[in-house]
C-alpha cells in the first residue's frame, strides 16, 4: 500500500473555463482523477455487485466508525469558530448527520460481530483523523471545511453512480441507499455551501482538499487489503 509521506501540493489555478465555477465545484472537478480511481477500487465495486468479502467490510465499518466520531468533533471544532449563527447551527446540523451515519454503522456492526467500542484504528485510520483533527484545532473555517468536503462529496458521487441502474438487493444494499439519498446529498449541499462562504482559491485550500481525496482512496485501498 502507498504511504502518504509528504503534503502534496497545487501549484497549478482552476482553468479559465471554471473561473465562474464555485469553489467547491472547482475543487472537485480538478479532483476527478481521484474520484474515477475510487469508483472504480475493487473495494468500492464489491459493494456495487454485493460480492465484497464479509472480513473486508467488517474491517471498513470498525475504521469507518472510528473515523466519523473524529468527523464529528471536527464539526464541533468548526462550530465554535463559526463566525456567525447561521453557520454555527448548520455546522451543528452537519455533525447530527454524522450521528445518524454512526446508527447505521451500529446496524452494520450488530449483523458482522463487529465491536465499535473496541475498534483500533490502522494506520491509514490514525493519519486521516490526526490530519482532519490537526486542521480543524488550527485551520481557519474555511480550510476545516474544505478538509471535511472530500468525505462528503465523494460518497455521494459513489452513492449516486452505484445506484444509477438501480440498486440490487444484497448485503451493501443499505451502504448504496445511504449515499444515493437525497437526504446525504442535502448534508453534503450544507457543507459545501459552507466551503464557498469561507474557503479561497488559495494554493493551501487546493493542497488540502487533494490531500483529503487522497486519504480517502487510502481509506478503501487499506479496507480492500484486509487479511491478506
Amino acid at each position: 500500500m502507498a504511504r502518504l509521506v509528504q503534503k502534496p501540493t497545487i501549484n497549478n489555478q482552476p482553468a479559465t473555463n471554471n473561473q465562474q465555477m464555485t469553489i467547491s465545484n472547482q475543487l472537485w472537478e480538478a479532483n476527478q482523477d481521484i474520484a474515477q480511481a475510487c469508483l472504480l477500487h475493487p473495494f468500492v465495486q464489491g459493494i456495487a455487485y454485493g460480492t465484497l468479502p464479509s472480513a473486508k467490510f467488517a474491517y471498513y465499518v470498525g475504521q469507518d466508525a472510528f473515523f466519523l466520531e473524529a468527523f464529528a468533533r471536527a464539526y464541533s471544532v468548526a462550530a465554535a469558530k463559526a463566525p456567525d449563527w447561521e453557520a454555527f447551527m448548520t455546522f451543528h446540523d452537519l455533525a447530527a448527520g454524522v450521528l445518524q451515519e454512526l446508527r447505521l454503522h451500529e446496524g452494520y456492526a450488530t449483523k458482522w460481530g463487529v465491536d465499535l467500542r473496541s475498534v483500533q484504528p490502522g494506520a491509514t485510520t490514525r493519519h486521516y483523523t490526526d490530519f482532519l483533527l490537526a486542521t480543524a484545532w488550527g485551520g481557519d473555517v474555511g480550510l476545516i471545511t474544505t478538509a471535511m468536503s472530500p468525505c462528503m462529496r465523494l460518497y455521494a458521487f459513489l452513492g449516486e453512480k452505484l445506484a444509477e441502474d438501480g440498486i440490487g438487493e444484497h448485503q451493501y444494499t443499505d451502504w448504496i441507499r445511504t449515499y444515493s439519498s437525497s437526504d446525504f446529498l442535502s448534508l453534503v449541499q450544507q457543507l459545501e455551501s459552507l466551503v464557498d462562504r469561507f474557503a479561497t482559491a488559495s494554493t493551501p485550500v487546493h493542497s488540502t482538499y487533494r490531500y483529503a481525496m487522497l486519504y480517502e482512496q487510502e481509506f478503501f485501498q487499506a479496507a480492500w487489503q484486509f487479511g491478506e
